[in-house]
């Protein structure tokens, strides 16, 4: 008991700290600006448009990893983490190390990401 209190109060801090990181990549990803307004010719206003679709697709996996590690912290805090959102059972503390924010069991997840 005392050995998965610990396991799970250093699971918490890694995700706090990866939530820190995150934070503070997205602020630095919001306040990059890719173009100052002034295109120059046809190559570099098409430069410039995949810039901006590649940061806005960067963003949008910074905010999808943060709400998976909020979703952790918040199933620390209810004691359900570590238990398959989908069939209810236990996830492997191997996979938890691993992926701490991980939802879903190995089968589960295998499920999930065929749908």
């Amino acid at each position: 008991m005392k050995q998965r209190k610990q396991f799970l109060e250093k699971v918490e801090k890694k995700l706090l700290q990866r939530r820190a990181e995150m934070v503070k990549a997205l602020l630095n990803l919001s306040s990059e600006k890719n173009s100052d307004g002034q295109v120059l010719d046809s190559g570099d206003e098409a430069l410039s448009l995949s810039m901006e679709k590649l940061q806005t697709s960067l963003e949008q996996t910074e905010i999808d990893e943060l709400k998976s590690i909020d979703d952790a912290i918040n199933r620390l805090k209810k004691g359900e983490y570590g238990v398959c959102v989908d069939c209810g059972k236990s996830i492997s503390d191997v996979r938890l190390e691993n992926s701490p924010y991980a939802a879903r069991c190995i089968v589960c997840q295998e499920d999930f990401e065929r749908k």
